[in-house]
């Protein structure tokens, strides 16, 4: 498929004006580009075309089953992106006088009461423009809380190693040394090891809830508790709360602070590099602590990012809040763990899952065996699914589990569509043994293969070059 560079025509447009009906003012020689910059210029029609080629050949939860672990890819129901895309919501300005913004005041009020009740937490901020950009807020919480009280010593924050990857940069971002403890047999936290780099140098922990295995942490209050006892604060990664919203809070379990991915589990759009939510929830005692917005009124303190954030974000969020209610919510939660329980039972006779008990809302594969039996690796699997029409789930990781495939169904699958997704995992399971070679070489009906990953990573092509 050719670039829209590439299909440039010269002198060809897609704009028709009226003429300009007021004095026409030039731009000051200093601020003019010196030459006119090299855009493509197209037709409308090139360009509607080139945009519907491009949507045909991307893989969305519109399209197909979409069981990417740890980011819950769930469907975003219409009505959410109707009631975000309201005029007296898109077209304010967040300097407007105050008088004039109070439906958007009382868009942010309910949402922060809702996810507060949710969450176990006693205020929240909105300001944080993704998940990562939550985390690193809620580290300098913590960060914040221990330096007003003077207790410099804290230089240390306890990440487990089935953690995700952005716990140990947060914190490293953050200025803390990143201790780093293993797993248990059972996939959770080792309440030993924990116990041996707790200490008066001790910050906090960062952990989630259910883990990223997908196992909820039976040990979690004695958890908090020894951080606590420690001195430390504990952080709460919202990245799996779709497990458990309405049913068992982070607040309850112990948690000071956490961060929510209103670009995940509340269905607000997910992906694309698009606008994101990571909103920063804590306990009483941290409230002096948490980002202040600059309004009409003056400028804020703390800030992390201008204003309120990605307001619109929360519009969409508070939508799918309010259509679930509270009984909603918990619904969703179960239907998300009973998902992930059916499918990994259903797939269980072929592939093997990493830890063989009831799991929550994921769950992680383990093809260490079946990669030595018949030479087709987690990545072949994952390549494969593309033909099938199933996005591929997340491949080696989490890093504690050797060719690992972790999957995330969600709860707005239905029965079938598990059911099928599981016909065809034991179909590649009994390829792999058959024709292995078809499944090293897929995907074999996409635009492209297998593209030079590692090449992309450190040497990205980001400007074209006519």
């Amino acid at each position: 498929m050719k670039l829209l560079f590439e299909k440039s025509v010269p002198g060809r447009r897609c704009t028709i004006l009226p003429p300009c009906d007021v004095e026409a003012v030039e731009l000051p020689e200093g601020l003019a580009r010196a030459e006119t910059p090299a855009l493509p210029e197209l037709c409308e029609t090139d360009i509607s075309r080139h945009y519907s080629q491009l949507c045909r050949q991307v893989h969305g939860v519109n399209c197909g089953f979409y069981p990417l672990g740890s980011c819950t890819m769930k469907y975003n129901p219409r009505i959410d992106e109707e009631m975000a895309a309201l005029p007296g919501f898109t077209n304010i300005h967040p300097l407007a006088p105050k008088h004039t913004v109070q439906g958007c005041q009382a868009v942010l009020d309910t949402a922060k009461a809702y996810l507060c009740e949710i969450t176990g937490m006693a205020d929240m901020t909105f300001q944080p423009a993704a998940g990562a950009h939550g985390e690193f807020t809620g580290v300098l919480l913590i960060k914040q809380y221990h330096e007003a009280r003077g207790d410099h010593r804290r230089t240390k924050i306890i990440v487990p190693d089935s953690a995700h990857g952005t716990n140990p940069a947060t914190a490293a971002m953050c200025g803390y040394q990143v201790v780093n403890i293993p797993s248990a047999q059972d996939g959770c936290v080792d309440l030993d090891a924990l116990k041996a780099v707790l200490g008066p140098d001790t910050a906090g922990l960062m952990l989630t809830n259910p883990n990223t295995v997908g196992i909820f942490d039976e040990n979690i209050l004695e958890i908090t508790r020894l951080v606590h006892e420690a001195g430390g604060l504990c952080y709460y990664d919202g990245a799996n709360l779709n497990a458990v919203m309405g049913v068992v809070r982070p607040g309850d379990m112990g948690f000071d602070c956490i961060h929510l991915n209103l670009h995940k589990t509340f269905a607000t759009p997910h992906g694309g590099g698009g606008p994101g939510a990571g909103a920063v929830g804590c306990k009483d005692f941290l409230i002096p602590y948490l980002p202040k917005s600059v309004t009409q009124d003056g400028p804020g303190s703390k800030q992390v990012r201008s204003f309120t954030g990605n307001f619109l974000v929360v519009v969409w969020a508070l939508a799918y809040l309010m259509t679930l209610g509270r009984g909603g919510i918990p619904e969703a939660a179960r239907n998300a763990v009973l998902n992930a329980n059916y499918l990994m039972e259903k797939i269980k006779g072929t592939f093997s899952p990493a830890f063989d008990r009831i799991c929550m809302h994921e769950f992680v594969l383990d093809l260490s065996a079946f990669k030595k039996e018949t030479g087709v690796s987690a990545l072949d699997v994952a390549k494969s699914l593309i033909d099938y029409g199933m996005h591929p789930p997340t491949m080696y990781f989490p890093l504690i589990v050797h060719e690992a495939l972790m999957l995330e169904p969600t709860e707005t699958e239905s029965r079938e569509t598990l059911d099928w997704a599981a016909e065809v995992f034991r179909k590649l399971y009994d390829l792999a043994h058959t024709d292995p070679d078809w499944m090293h070489g897929a995907p074999h009906n996409t635009q492209i293969g297998r593209p030079d990953e590692v090449r992309a990573a450190r040497n990205p092509v980001l400007r074209y070059t006519p």
